[in-house]
């Protein structure tokens, strides 16, 4: 962490990629509750797994946005 208690662009952005990933994690667990409970209703599973592809998505597009391009 920086010694000022502003944080830089790549701190706020690994801060972000950590709540992203554990709420993936959550629509994960939320999803294999339903399916094992098989009285699932599928209007509401579609919903949640269609979060869970959002959440992928913008994972993704903060992880490419922190690794740097390596031109070779």
């Amino acid at each position: 962490m920086n010694t000022s208690s502003e944080m830089n662009h790549e701190e706020v952005l690994r801060v972000k990629l950590e709540v992203l990933r554990s709420e993936h994690r959550d629509l994960d667990d939320a999803i294999h509750a339903l399916v094992e409970r098989g009285t699932s209703d599928q209007l509401q599973l579609r919903r949640l797994k269609k979060q869970k592809l959002a959440l992928k998505d913008r994972i993704q597009k903060i992880e490419n946005e922190l690794t740097p391009d390596i031109i070779a």
